[in-house]
């Protein structure tokens, strides 16, 4: 897979977080390092110059709808696939509709080599001796072909407060459209910050469900891009690990969860904002759903048990969503409010 084909839809139905661990040792000599990253004072004033005026272009094209022009404007390999951008320039057109975003400072990658590195890392900014520091980034890129590229991010002061970045691949002196991540800064109405401040006192409860979740969300909301670690989401990644869940779906893995005596193989479970509310979304395997009232009945059971074993819920969410998903991917959803739940 091509880095693009990671990085050429910003919005999707599901949530997926890539926690980057690794931070590369700080003492091997440059000249083994076949990827570099430029930031801040390092980009020369002409690239930066660029990078902003290609970054604004590509926006004024989403807020206006244009896909097409934007399709023009890609690499090759993503022009030839673009329908899931032009959903995500559609869903995003009227937040951004109007108004003038912020560019912060690019980061500016060069992958050296003749093949495609498999897992290339970047590490952008200052680092100290124990790793990242406050001006420090890693960009960990999948199975990236070698070449010039360039992650430009702008902050939207819209009614819906956002982040986009854009991934730009240099092509002679262009720099082509390469995809982009759209990101709420926000879910019901809290940045990620509050998430990691409600996730350490729910920590200090010993309620380690309610912690992980908000940690996730916290992590979710306080970089651009899934690809990205900063020093505080390292630091929020570390004090994920003590309270992550083995009775529920956590870090890529399903849980075995038995309601009214069936067993339910729980495949994701997440937080979402609904409004200003926050519900916790738990899906699970099925053979079929097409039985809305059996399906409906079993959502049912699983959120009241969810609710009876797991009490700590009802202070960290205000309602349940049970989806049972089909391996077509169909699903069928049910949401109960956790104080009707008896």
């Amino acid at each position: 897979m091509h880095l693009l084909e990671i990085a050429r839809v910003g919005v999707s139905c599901e949530r997926r977080i890539l926690l980057v661990l690794a931070l590369l040792s700080l003492t091997l000599p440059a000249t083994l390092s076949a990827q570099t990253c430029l930031s801040g004072d390092d980009v020369d004033p002409a690239t930066k110059s660029a990078l902003e005026t290609t970054a604004r272009k590509y926006f004024d094209l989403v807020a206006k709808g244009d896909a097409a022009s934007l399709r023009q404007n890609a690499i090759p390999s993503v022009a030839a696939d673009f329908s899931g951008i032009e959903t995500a320039v559609k869903d995003n057109q009227a937040n951004f509709a109007g108004v003038q975003p912020t560019v912060r400072p690019p980061y500016v990658l060069q992958a050296e080599g003749k093949e495609a590195f498999p897992r290339a890392e970047f590490l952008c900014g200052v680092f100290g001796k124990s790793g990242q520091t406050s001006n420090s980034a890693v960009l960990v890129l999948q199975n990236l072909p070698p070449g010039n590229y360039a992650v430009v991010i702008l902050d939207v002061a819209a009614k819906t407060p956002s982040t986009l970045a854009f991934v730009l691949q240099k092509s002679g002196n262009d720099w082509k459209f390469g995809g982009f991540y759209a990101r709420s800064t926000h879910v019901a109405g809290h940045d990620g910050q509050w998430f990691a401040t409600q996730a350490r006192e729910f920590k200090s409860k010993n309620q380690n469900r309610n912690a992980w979740f908000y940690y996730l969300e916290a992590r979710e909301l306080l970089v651009p891009v899934p690809f990205m670690s900063t020093m505080v989401t390292d630091k929020i990644y570390d004090e994920m690990q003590a309270v992550q869940p083995t009775d529920l779906p956590a870090g890529g893995n399903s849980a075995d969860f038995v309601a009214d005596g069936k067993t339910y193989k729980l495949t994701a479970a997440f937080l979402v904002g609904v409004g200003n509310d926050l519900d916790l979304v738990v899906k699970y395997a099925t053979p079929d759903v097409s039985n809305a009232n059996q399906t409906y009945q079993q959502n049912v059971s699983l959120i009241k048990a969810l609710a009876t074993k797991f009490p700590e819920l009802r202070s960290g969410f205000v309602a349940i969503v049970a989806r049972g998903v089909e391996p077509s991917g169909r699903d069928y959803g049910t949401m109960t409010a956790l104080k009707d739940v008896k």
